[in-house]
């Protein structure tokens, strides 16, 4: 017989996990060996159609072909950030229609998943889910499509360029779309197609790891960039530039103030989805999707006591309050309606809760009241004396 005190463990945190990683970059590019280039290397790093874990952008580029757009987009990617990117090689077609056909891919008869489809294998092949998307140079109107498709299946966003050599032609192109998984840049940077959305898929990241989020991409330096390919007309206090046309569309276009960068906080969202018209506000029902997921598995399939709801309630509210805390979102509360949840619901096991939240929004248009008033001169001949 013991006789004192026994102490014993246990895992019933009131904390609940961190929801995971929304920094991971999914790149689509094609490869090839040029001069000095091994062929047989760079299937051996890349092979086609299938995910590869990049963990060093730099150590990529440098197995990657010099032809193609896979170098230039990891050097593009590195100049921002040392991300974590989830490269999937197509092989370039004998025509554009073709070589759409592999960036978009497909399932084969035996399961593969090539192009932009083998994202979707990348978390049970790799341990990761990319939550940032795009195809630098390769992004038509057919692989953007179908980019903001993959996106949100896995609960990401896609940056793709707007196509237009003019500011009214990337407006009219930007009304072929209506996702709010997806984002549009014009004009390009540097010295090549993709140069920009590249860029941006870096910084997305790197804005992710830093701030956080519930950080738009708009107005934060871009690094590497010498020019932008075609002049926007920008002036902070009038609207009516070629920014702000762009923004208005909406895309999202880049501006020269202390150093290039975007200018822009809208998705593609349609009319019929105003509350994801901000990009920061798809990314926070996103990230917190995770975080529920994370946090209610471990009740999946236990047995349903008042007890455990609380429980559950409390970890929810906690990792709620952490967010709030942590300025993520603005407020929100984990919730359990009585008159959503029926004896007969309840005995079924199918409990029903609410998550209410408030995204944070960008502060996209202050307004300033600039009045002009004698006031300050009432004390005038007081302070002669």
């Amino acid at each position: 017989m013991t006789h004192g005190l026994t102490i014993t463990e246990s895992s019933d945190s009131t904390v609940s996990a961190s929801p995971a990683s929304m920094a991971v970059i999914g790149l689509i590019a094609t490869s090839m060996a040029g001069a000095g280039d091994v062929a047989a290397d760079i299937d051996a790093a890349f092979p086609l159609d299938t995910p590869v874990l990049v963990t060093s952008v730099d150590i990529a580029a440098g197995k990657a072909g010099s032809l193609g757009t896979l170098k230039k987009a990891l050097e593009a990617i590195g100049d921002q950030s040392s991300p974590i990117v989830v490269v999937v090689r197509v092989e370039e077609g004998a025509d554009q229609a073709e070589t759409d056909a592999n960036v978009i891919g497909t399932t084969t008869a035996t399961g593969q998943k090539t192009g932009m489809q083998a994202l979707l294998a990348a978390k049970a092949l790799l341990g990761v889910a990319p939550r940032i998307l795009g195809a630098p140079g390769l992004d038509t109107q057919a692989v953007t499509t179908e980019l903001a498709i993959v996106a949100r299946n896995l609960r990401g966003m896609a940056y793709a360029r707007a196509i237009g050599d003019t500011v009214a032609a990337a407006v009219t192109y930007r009304d072929n779309f209506s996702a709010r998984e997806l984002m549009l840049f014009w004009p390009d940077t540097n010295d090549w197609t993709g140069d920009a959305v590249a860029r941006v898929l870096g910084l997305r990241a790197r804005i992710d790891e830093e701030i956080g989020w519930h950080k738009t991409i708009s107005n934060v330096a871009m690094d590497g960039v010498l020019a932008i390919t075609k002049d926007v007309h920008f002036d902070l206090l009038d609207s009516s530039t070629d920014a702000g046309v762009l923004n208005d569309a909406p895309v999202t276009t880049f501006v020269r103030t202390d150093g290039y960068r975007p200018w822009g906080n809208r998705t593609t969202a349609g009319d019929d989805q105003p509350d994801f018209a901000f990009e920061s506000a798809v990314r926070t029902s996103f990230a917190l999707q995770d975080l529920i997921a994370t946090t209610i598995q471990p009740f999946v399939d236990k047995p349903m006591t008042v007890g455990m709801i609380k429980n559950l309630l409390e970890k929810m509210n906690a990792a709620g309050r952490a967010l709030v805390s942590a300025g993520k979102v603005v407020g929100c509360k984990f919730l359990f309606d009585r008159s959503k949840n029926t004896s007969a619901m309840l005995a079924a096991g199918r409990p029903n809760f609410t998550f209410r939240y408030t995204p944070c929004a960008p502060m996209e248009n202050p307004t300033i009241d600039l009045q002009i008033t004698d006031y300050y001169y009432s004390d005038f001949a007081d302070q002669l004396v």
